[in-house]
């Protein structure tokens, strides 16, 4: 039995099929998830078994049914090299360039410490000019002169004396160190001596070593009559100094703790940043046969907020790596 040509068109589901004659030309009705297939049947009256081979489109048709049934790739997510870079120049902004909604967390966290930094800062500022002026007013202005601003151990030793001592108990002549041991001066004096002198309590000759090297380490560490200082009479004063040093400690402390957190910022947003590319651009980093799938950030406060205490917390979620 002779069977003439037949244009078998299979659908996704048997439910669908059918079969329109040859020629009638490829119907309107093919749509996204149709995989359609021409066939030609041929059979002779000899018995011989039907051969079923592919039917060529014509060009017009074939290219409107190619174009109809490739299947869209989604675009490739952009992740620019340098995003990393950006997040770690400014927080969240890899993220931003990333199209990530944590960008703004980084942003945010990045202008909250560093107003905590710079006010930590002014604080302590402000707080040392006030422990300074104090020294000045109370503590030297009898000894005259310029008063000149000394170095931070020089206020700090005037928390633990009452009294520095005169520099030279001899003005215009060979220095005689201070020998009243309630002194800071005195007392540098009497450490001299028990490192340098055999006998602390006997004087050896002025032209020997060890009086030498007494004398060297006198003057190194010893007052200058420029910053003499004295609280006697006002010991309320220097409690009140000591209060105010301690508010400039806590201040510039607390800038400290910003400006590490600040660095820890920077550094988060910026490994966030570099594990996303990788992500985007190469499948994550595997490693055993495991790979990074996803990487969260976070900060948590820690004990006092006004001492701007916290840490970072990073998260890693893995999944097996392709084959």
């Amino acid at each position: 039995m002779a069977v003439s040509g037949m244009f078998l068109q299979l659908p996704t589901s048997a439910a669908e099929a059918q079969i329109a004659p040859a020629g009638a030309g490829v119907p309107a009705s093919i749509h996204a998830g149709v995989h359609p297939v021409a066939l030609t049947a041929q059979a002779h009256h000899t018995g011989q078994v039907a051969r079923a081979e592919q039917a060529p489109i014509e060009d017009a048709q074939g290219s409107a049914l190619r174009s109809l049934l490739t299947v869209a790739q989604p675009p490739a997510k952009q992740a620019p090299w340098w995003a990393p870079i950006a997040s770690g120049v400014v927080p969240g902004a890899g993220q931003f360039v990333l199209k990530q909604q944590r960008s703004a967390a980084y942003a945010v966290a990045e202008a909250y410490l560093l107003i905590q930094y710079l006010g930590s800062r002014r604080d302590g500022n402000r707080e040392r000019d006030n422990y300074r002026q104090l020294a000045a007013d109370v503590a030297r202005r009898q000894f005259g002169g310029s008063l000149p601003v000394g170095p931070w151990k020089y206020y700090e030793t005037m928390e633990s004396y009452l009294e520095s001592g005169v520099y030279n108990r001899t003005p215009g002549q060979a220095l005689t160190p201070e020998m009243d041991e309630t002194t800071y001066n005195g007392n540098r004096w009497r450490l001299a001596r028990d490192t340098y002198w055999r006998d602390p309590n006997v004087e050896p000759a002025r032209s020997s070593a060890e009086y030498q090297r007494a004398i060297e380490f006198y003057e190194q560490n010893a007052i200058h009559d420029a910053y003499r200082w004295s609280w006697r009479d006002a010991r309320l004063e220097q409690d009140t100094y000591r209060e105010v040093i301690d508010n400039a400690n806590r201040s510039y402390q607390r800038g400290v703790n910003y400006a590490g957190v600040l660095v820890a910022n920077h550094l988060a947003s910026l490994i966030d940043a570099y594990v996303s590319v990788r992500l985007r651009r190469f499948g994550g980093a595997g490693l055993g046969g495991v790979q990074i799938q996803k990487m969260e950030t976070r900060y948590e406060p820690l004990g006092d907020p006004l001492l701007g205490q916290g840490q970072w917390r990073a998260g890693l979620q893995l999944g097996r790596a392709p084959r």
